[in-house]
């Protein structure tokens, strides 16, 4: 009697009805993501190869990936370093603010992100409270590849920080009082027993932070200047300036190619997580 009770406890639902949430689920997604990518890829795939191929060999549209993926992935790295920095900070220190530190993480998030390139082309320009000492050393941030990298950075550091924090909440101290007492210094003991564990979530922030970093817009657009001479226009631009010259052609065809980068760099997220999820249950 018991067990068949429990059994009927288990198959307590707290939302009911398996096939009508699932149903809802799987419209709601077919609506606002699966339709929308299906039209993109029908679109482009009327194209024939060859003219698909000259639409995105184009000059201004080689410049423009090359522009966003380089700085993207710039950006990336130096998010993965100072990401992790300020995570391990948040994680093992208290100090006054920490909350309110914490909190700001999520402003780039919240922040919109046009608001956010036009303070940062505002802070960094010739005459910018941050530009103008910059410029007297000679080095000229808005409207460069330095700005892109900076702006980019300050939309993907959330994604680093928020991967490696709960992984150092849950690291035990332990492990690390036991290196130095097997006689490990610091930097053995970062390599060999906080670094394992810390890869897998860094890897997901940087994947994340770069699929982010390639595909933005608003953050950017102001501070690049958008210039085909000085190769700082972002794909993102160009899809809407072909979008703006009724060029629909081109413009599904790169984002055809946008679409396949962004799942690319996703599959890789996913893997990476799974894999860290089976090295967790093995533990």
């Amino acid at each position: 009697m018991k067990s068949t009770a429990t059994n009927k406890t288990k198959k307590v639902r707290v939302i009911p009805g398996y096939h009508l949430t699932l149903g809802i689920t799987v419209t709601m997604l077919s609506l606002i993501v699966l339709i929308p990518l299906a039209s993109v890829m029908v679109s482009a795939l009327k194209l024939r190869p060859a003219e698909f191929w000259s639409l995105i060999t184009k000059s201004t549209v080689r410049h423009a990936f090359a522009t966003s993926i380089g700085c993207s992935f710039i950006a990336a790295l130096i998010n993965s370093v100072f990401g992790v920095i300020i995570a391990w900070v948040l994680v093992r220190y208290e100090f006054p603010g920490k909350r309110i530190l914490d909190g700001c993480i999520e402003l780039p998030f919240a922040l919109p992100t046009s608001v956010a390139g036009i303070t940062l082309s505002k802070m960094y320009s010739e005459n910018g409270i941050l530009g103008a000492p910059l410029a007297k050393l000679g080095i000229k941030v808005s409207y460069t590849h330095l700005g892109l990298v900076i702006a980019l950075v300050f939309v993907g550091i959330p994604f680093v920080i928020r991967a490696v924090q709960p992984v150092l909440e849950k690291l035990d101290g332990q492990y690390e009082e036991a290196a130095f007492m097997l006689g490990a210094n610091r930097f053995q003991t970062f390599r060999r027993v906080l670094l394992p564990e810390m890869m897998p979530p860094v890897l997901t922030g940087f994947g994340l932070a770069f699929a982010r970093g390639i595909g933005e817009y608003g953050s950017v657009i102001y501070i690049s200047g958008n210039s085909a001479r000085e190769h700082t226009q972002v794909i993102s631009y160009v899809i809407m300036q072909k979008l703006g010259y009724i060029d629909y052609a081109s413009a599904t065809a790169i984002a055809l190619v946008m679409l396949i980068l962004s799942f690319v760099l996703l599959l890789a997220v996913n893997i990476v997580q799974m894999k860290q999820a089976a090295r967790t249950n093995n533990v």
